[in-house]
């Protein structure tokens, strides 16, 4: 690196740094007050993935053309999106989760961080060898790597500045997720729920990298930070203390230890309430006759005090999941009008086909529905106990271990996985990419060995009978009502995390590798760009030199993707989707690079 490009990104750190080094939140905050950042993972701690920027709109987006690309070097499949900091900008890759910092006054590398990873990490993670991106905070880079080590680089040499083990690999604890900095701490979670891991989320002090708290899902109140008299539920229509115990009294013997309840997804964080909030996934095994009970508190919203850890409120929506139906879906804060009435609300597509809109102070249900019309393992949550109506056809408990359960929609990656939606204030809607996959679903028994997959179940994933032939849609929601407003169908699952700008723009982008520019009212295609390669990353946004650009990471993989990225050819392979996705070879091919474009 020469001597005046270290200066210059030296000048720019420090400027976004004079003031916040006192206080990692200040920073933080202050890069993401400037548009022309892309600073969070969602652009903010509320997971909006909403732009104020507005040089391209509705009316001039059809004169998008590439601006420049950068290829990561690796082929898997390449999830989240990159991070801009003043003049730099932060790439990541899949596995073995190279980083990379670009001026973007010259797409000059500055640095580069190239972990060294045991190869064997591979065998050990579930649906790819995704990673879904880098944090920002303290003058620090956060990578959370696939071997569970939690590391910070300095921003502007990419020099480790301290690390820490989240987990150990050889078990099946393994990570995909993005980290994210809230006020002064790295809250990253773990994978494994395929491997019996039993999950937890973790806070780090952003200085020192030690462990300030840890909360299981699963387990003694003390290691769940629950407190059974002031910790919520929901419960025959009302909030009420989850009372001592309330997750080992759902168990059976001690299997909460091998419980899953992981938490890869995506969280977020109100300041002024100090709440944090994640999702958790699926209980393991996938055979539901082994682990009787609700088996709290997998797939479990939370809302967590930040400094403590402590839970405040807790909501368990697929109790005794039968399906895999992961609870790990983003949380999305907004305040809106519910049924009429302004709220401070949490908004939640979960995989099992369910939409929730929760009060995000309290924890009290406001709005369960369907957002895919296909869904048919459950007829309705019932509002008073918060529980889904199961229909009895459909229960792969009542079936039992080796009874092939056909027909149930959705399939196991959910009517939406981890691509995350995003809101427009201007409409009050939220944006969303769906899945519309059901499938066939058959348990049976598996013996618990450490370190190896503890799955219990084979499936075959298919587009949605008698629907419009394709395996996915795009939708506009009102959380307020609990009901569709628009709905593009497309021939694939849309994997991609959504943008949406104040120039009344909605992006997305396809598995068969279209970017997607749609109208933020009805839906209409203004434009789309076909890149690389399928696109399973989140698109953003940044303005740099007073001209605006959106982005988006190409390189075809993940769940839905992974018959292609890891070469398998069997149908059953890949958890089921290697079948129901094969016809994706037909358009697009491995890659991992990153396209950037604007308006010449």
């Amino acid at each position: 690196m020469n001597l005046g490009l270290k200066q210059k990104l030296a000048v720019s750190i420090a400027c976004l740094c004079a003031s916040g080094l006192a206080s990692a939140d200040a920073a933080l905050d202050k890069a993401m007050a400037d548009p022309g950042n892309w600073a969070q993972q969602a652009g903010d701690n509320y997971n909006q993935r909403y732009s104020e920027l507005k040089q391209i709109t509705d009316k001039n987006v059809d004169k998008l053309q590439v601006a420049w690309t950068f290829s990561t070097g690796v082929l898997r499949g390449h999830e989240g999106s990159p991070l801009v900091i003043g003049d730099m900008m932060y790439i990541h890759s899949a596995f073995p989760n190279n980083v990379f910092a670009v001026d973007l006054n010259t797409q000059e590398i500055v640095w580069k961080h190239m972990p060294k990873q045991d190869t064997a990490v591979i065998a050990q993670m579930c649906c790819d060898t995704v990673n879904r991106g880098l944090a920002y905070g303290d003058g620090k880079i956060f990578l959370q790597r696939a071997d569970s080590v939690l590391e910070a680089l300095d921003a502007k040499t990419g020099k480790v500045v301290w690390s820490a083990v989240n987990g150990d690999p050889k078990l099946g604890a393994v990570n995909t997720n993005s980290p994210h900095v809230f006020g002064d701490k790295v809250i990253t979670g773990i994978s494994g729920g395929e491997w019996g891991v039993r999950g937890y989320i973790s806070a780090y002090d952003i200085k020192t990298g030690k462990m300030a708290w840890r909360a299981y899902s699963t387990g003694p109140d003390a290691e769940m930070l629950m407190d059974p008299d002031k910790t919520m539920a929901w419960a025959d229509g009302k909030l009420a203390p989850v009372g001592k115990d309330s997750s080992l009294k759902t168990w059976q013997g001690d299997q909460w230890k091998t419980g899953g309840g992981t938490t890869w997804g995506w969280y977020s964080y109100d300041k002024d309430l100090n709440l944090l909030y994640y999702g958790t996934g699926n209980p393991s095994t996938w055979n539901p006759s082994q682990r009787p009970g609700d088996n709290k508190w997998s797939m479990t919203i939370f809302a967590r005090d930040l400094n403590t850890g402590m839970a405040k409120w807790a909501y368990q929506m697929t109790p005794h999941d039968e399906w895999d139906y992961d609870g790990i879906n983003e949380m999305i804060l907004a305040d809106i009008k519910v049924k009429g009435k302004d709220t401070k609300a949490l908004v939640h597509f979960d995989r099992n086909g369910f939409a929730y809109t929760m009060d995000r102070v309290s924890g009290a249900l406001l709005v369960a529905e369907k957002y895919d019309p296909a869904v048919n393992w459950a007829t309705h949550v019932d509002m008073k106990t918060g529980r889904p109506q199961v229909v009895s056809k459909y229960s792969t408990a009542q079936n039992g271990p080796d009874v092939n359960t056909k027909g149930v929609c959705p399939a196991a990656l959910g009517s939406k996985d981890q691509q995350p939606a995003a809101f427009h204030p201007k409409t009050g809607l939220f944006y969303v990419p769906t899945n519309h996959v059901c499938m066939d679903y058959e348990p049976y028994e598996v013996s618990y060995n450490a370190g190896q997959p503890f799955v219990g179940a084979t499936l075959a994933m298919y587009p949605a009978p008698e629907s419009h032939g394709g395996m996915g849609n795009f939708i506009a929601w009102d959380a307020g009502t609990g009901k569709i407003v628009w709905s593009n169908p497309e021939q694939f699952s849309v994997w991609s995390g959504a943008l949406t700008t104040a120039g009344d723009v909605v992006f997305y982008g396809t598995l068969e590798g279209y970017l997607k520019a749609v109208r933020l009212s009805d839906g209409k295609e203004l434009w789309k760009f076909k890149t690389p390669s399928g696109i399973i990353g989140n698109v953003f946004t940044y303005e740099h030199k007073g001209k605006q650009y959106v982005g988006v990471y190409s390189g075809i993989g993940g769940w839905a993707g992974i018959g292609m990225a890891a070469g398998l050819e069997k149908d059953s392979d890949g958890l089921g989707a290697v079948g129901g996705y094969r016809d994706l070879q037909k358009f697009t091919n491995l890659g991992g690079s990153l396209t950037v474009f604007a308006i010449p």
